[in-house]
């Protein structure tokens, strides 16, 4: 009797979910992403590292140890391993190990660790949420069939804050803190979004009204995005409900799944 699994039985272990070993594995995966980021964060708290440190270093490294080990070993798994490397996870589960390596060369690098929380995505595939992952779907079709309208509206937007931007420097001048172009543009990005950090402020009137037409202008701007999505989220949803009707051939009108006939010129399916 073999004492390790086959390769094959192995794979399925981890790319699957499908049995108890599989699940098992994947929550044995989320358990370990969860507690390497609470140590990250507890980490980050300066009472908390000055007495626990050393502990917290150690675990950190156990950590990306065994990640580093899952992500070989998924390397080593795969028939596609050029497909496993560029896909999502493949990318996620590089940069859930790579922030640690870094951090023996560049300081505080290993915060980045926190990037594993992506990983947490896996829970959808381990407890079968196949609702959120349909809503998910629907989600992304709106957000790419607003693609287009929404880089129409980013560029339109950054058109509105190079002009006001220039206005300002010559406006306001570097007497007021717009001592640049690309400074002024800033302050307009603040102003426009409402922000305001008031770290550049108008002096003149000028300034001053242009200051005041860009606020208002934001309090527009903002709500377009999101005028955009919904509305493309709707269409979705209805192109979703009218895929599951019956077309008449006659009259081209949308009836329930379970009609015989069409409610509008009584045509039979």
């Amino acid at each position: 009797m073999a004492i390790f699994p086959s390769k094959a039985r192995l794979a399925h272990i981890v790319f699957e979910h499908n049995d108890r070993a599989s699940r098992n594995f994947d929550v044995f995966i989320l358990v370990l992403i969860l507690s390497s980021v609470a140590v990250v964060i507890l980490d980050s708290e300066p009472s908390i590292n000055k007495k626990y440190h050393d502990i917290l270093h150690l675990l950190e490294w156990i950590f990306t140890a065994l990640f580093t080990v899952e992500y070989i070993l998924r390397l080593w798994l795969s028939n596609r391993k050029w497909g496993y490397i560029t896909s999502f996870y493949g990318i996620v589960d590089l940069l859930a190990i790579i922030p640690s390596y870094l951090s023996l060369f560049l300081l505080n690098t290993q915060f980045l660790v926190v990037i594993r929380g992506l990983r947490l995505l896996r829970v959808v595939r381990i407890l079968k949420l196949g609702r959120y992952v349909k809503e998910a779907e629907t989600l992304k079709s709106a957000l790419r069939s607003s693609r287009a309208k929404i880089q129409l509206f980013v560029g339109s937007v950054l058109t509105i804050v190079l002009i006001a931007g220039t206005l300002m420097f010559i406006v306001e001048g570097p007497t007021s803190g717009f001592t640049s172009i690309p400074i002024a543009m800033y302050w307009a990005i603040v102003t426009l979004t409402t922000v305001g950090y008031g770290d550049i402020t108008p002096v003149t009137a000028l300034g001053k009204f242009i200051s005041a037409v860009i606020m208002l202008l934001g309090y527009a701007i903002i709500a377009v995005p999101t005028g955009i999505v919904s509305s493309e989220l709707t269409q979705v949803k209805r192109d979703q409900a009218d895929g599951k009707k019956k077309k008449c051939g006659t009259c081209g009108n949308f009836n329930e799944a379970d009609a015989n006939y069409c409610k509008v010129c009584g045509e039979g399916f």
